[in-house]
């Protein structure tokens, strides 16, 4: 995984809402390290700018009239754009409690969360975190997502998971459990008394490995093989 940017975070917003678009759009106008390159008010818009523009980070909304968020995610996290969009990451909108459909987004390859009523600070700074690919949102909230997301059905995932992980050694099994506990690289360090360098190093070839976009994917990846366990 790369980390954030060099320059300013390039950031699409998409949502069929103008009010929210132009919220967002002023707040990142005051902001040296965030630059608005564009904004869609549908999904097949999002798909089209993102490939053209190729921004860093996606800001998505869910519920859009005709192709809807999740459908968008996923055409963008496969490159499906004709300028290839393979680098760029999802954050996405949702009102959490209400939108279901949001577990539809984690299995199209999202790679972070905000709930559109959170300060308007928060927001910015769950768009930073995505562009860095270094932590997980909110992480009361996406834990809570997460540990919903593998108590429900879906396509089967166990039999490629456990094909994907054969190579990874003990412990990078052990690295992976403290991922999904919601960890962060310093964390893993202390608690397995290696350098945090060493931590980023293991964390990073667990990306290689499961082929995971983000440490969203990994969480995920963590609970589908039992390493931890979804509370209840």
């Amino acid at each position: 995984m790369t980390g954030a940017p060099a320059g300013p975070v390039r950031v699409l917003l998409v949502d069929d809402q103008p009010l929210v678009r132009s919220g967002l759009r002023v707040l990142i106008a005051d902001t040296a390290d965030l630059e608005v390159v564009g904004e869609a008010g549908t999904g097949s818009e999002a798909v089209r700018l993102a490939a053209e523009l190729r921004p860093d980070v996606v800001v998505m909304d869910i519920r859009m009239p005709g192709m809807d968020g999740i459908e968008a995610t996923r055409l963008i996290t496969e490159g499906a754009g004709a300028g290839g969009t393979e680098s760029v990451r999802i954050l996405v909108l949702t009102t959490f409690d209400e939108d279901e459909h949001v577990y539809g987004a984690l299995r199209a390859g999202a790679s972070g969360f905000a709930v559109k009523d959170m300060a308007l600070e928060e927001i910015l700074a769950a768009i930073r975190v995505v562009a860095a690919g270094d932590a997980l949102i909110a992480p009361g909230v996406t834990r809570r997502l997460i540990a919903d997301f593998v108590r429900r059905p879906g396509p089967p995932a166990a039999e490629p998971v456990l094909r994907s992980v054969a190579g990874i050694t003990e412990r990078e099994r052990e690295v992976l459990t403290l991922v999904g506990r919601g960890r962060s690289n310093g964390e893993i360090a202390e608690e397995l008394f290696i350098s945090a360098a060493t931590a980023k190093s293991h964390v990073s070839r667990l990306f290689t490995k499961l082929g995971a976009r983000d440490r969203v994917q990994l969480v995920i990846t963590a609970y589908e093989m039992g390493l931890v366990a979804a509370p209840r």
